[in-house]
């Protein structure tokens, strides 16, 4: 397969006008020649933290509180959980993974309830099982909670935040498995910050009220964090301080919930780059190869030897044409309409348009 148009290459996205070939799942050759075409080739994105599970309840919790919606064990989103069936899950799932994928989205790191039965019902949804939209091709990278035995089919453990539960043993078993372990911090208040860092995670999600203490630890430790700040807004407990995070350690953009807000990575990186005011850059590297690099794979940047996870745009739509700075036109304005095809190990995937 080849890909023909401007080519953003390598982490600082430069344009280059060629294509780009892979073969084997992955890309062998990026070639700068004349081509006849507008398309944008850039890398999929990856989506660094959601909860897709409660996509059965979508903007269901209006007016709640945080812990109201999402709190252990009796939040909106988990009785509504326990209420339904497990096809009614699998349905919703496979209904916001074909969204993703349509959307530029070739992997993401999801946080999932239920235990070993709540991973089985996410695979089940990668998989096409007992719905009608088809095996994805989308990749998660799933974490796992609720159950002692659910790292024997996740990829690591997701725990809801310090202030929860003791998560030391759970911490131990997820090193001792060589797994990765990520904690909610710092979302609704700044108390659980430091517990939270003292686990020595992989990697931290949200860290609105991270205080400057807790930006020092996070420049010592260079523990990366996954931010959400749309819904973050939606919940009302403020917004991350983005830039004073960025200026320590590796940030990489979520989308959260699906109860509160679509898992479109291009609303995520206009609210998160208007808020921040960051390099357009910047904010792409959030989306993409920052994602890729806290769980450890190969993706998220076009190089010799990335894996071939492609996003195309159409650089001449209506929304794209006439761009002066066409990183910062994809960060700010691209959206769903603008995707041409998306590429995920190296096979097409989701929606492609002529």
């Amino acid at each position: 397969m080849h890909l023909e148009g401007t080519v953003l290459v390598g982490p600082e996205f430069e344009p280059v006008e060629g294509r780009v070939i892979v073969a084997d799942d992955e890309i062998v050759r990026i070639e700068e020649t004349s081509v006849d075409s507008d398309d944008v080739i850039l890398p999929a994105f990856v989506n660094a933290h959601t909860h897709i599970g409660d996509s059965i309840a979508k903007e269901a919790g209006e007016g709640l509180s945080l812990d109201e919606l999402v709190a252990p064990p009796d939040g909106l989103k988990h009785r509504l959980l326990r209420e339904a069936s497990h096809e009614a899950k699998v349905a919703a799932m496979a209904r916001s993974l074909r969204y993703m994928e349509s959307t530029g989205t070739g992997t993401f790191l999801e946080f999932r309830e239920g235990g070993v039965k709540g991973v089985a019902a996410l695979r089940d949804a990668v998989a096409g099982e007992g719905v009608d939209f088809g095996e994805r091709a989308i990749d998660p990278v799933v974490f796992g909670r609720d159950d002692p035995d659910v790292l024997s089919v996740a990829d690591g453990y997701g725990a809801s935040g310090a202030r929860d539960a003791d998560f030391d043993a759970v911490r131990s078993e997820t090193r001792e498995a060589g797994k990765l372990f990520g904690i909610h911090a710092g979302e609704r208040d700044a108390d659980d910050i430091n517990a939270a860092m003292d686990l020595d995670p992989d990697f931290l999600v949200h860290m609105v009220h991270a205080e400057p203490i807790h930006l020092e630890r996070l420049a010592d430790r260079g523990t990366p964090v996954a931010v959400c700040p749309r819904s973050n807004l939606v919940t009302n407990v403020g917004v991350p301080p983005i830039r004073d995070l960025a200026e320590r350690t590796t940030v990489a953009l979520g989308t959260d919930n699906v109860m509160l807000d679509s898992p479109s990575m291009f609303r995520e990186m206009e609210f998160a780059a208007k808020l921040s005011d960051l390099p357009a850059r910047e904010i792409l590297r959030m989306a993409t190869v920052n994602g890729a690099a806290i769980a450890g794979l190969n993706r998220g940047v076009i190089e010799l030897g990335a894996d071939a996870d492609l996003l195309v745009l159409d650089g001449d739509s209506d929304n794209l044409a006439g761009a002066h700075d066409l990183v910062r036109a994809i960060v700010r304005r691209a959206g769903a309409a603008d995707v041409s095809r998306v590429v995920i190990g190296g096979e097409p995937a989701g929606r492609e348009t002529v």
